[in-house]
């Protein structure tokens, strides 16, 4: 089963949102295309760095108020 994936690098930790803060908010500029950059939810543990496999990647996160 084959399924499209791309990966996007964390270029910022924007925060924590959540109802108990289990989930950071992070921007992320994809490996393929550098110019485009989208703000994602992230479960667990991220750092500034590190390397995601979206499995899914039209669909941006709202911002934290």
């Amino acid at each position: 089963m084959d399924v499209p994936v791309k990966l996007a690098k964390v270029v910022k930790v924007l925060g924590r949102t959540g109802s108990t803060g289990n989930v950071t908010q992070v921007r992320v500029e994809f490996v393929d295309d550098k110019e485009r950059s989208i703000i994602r939810n992230v479960k667990g543990p991220v750092k500034e760095g590190d390397i995601l496999t979206l499995l899914e990647w039209e669909r941006e996160a709202r911002r934290l108020r």
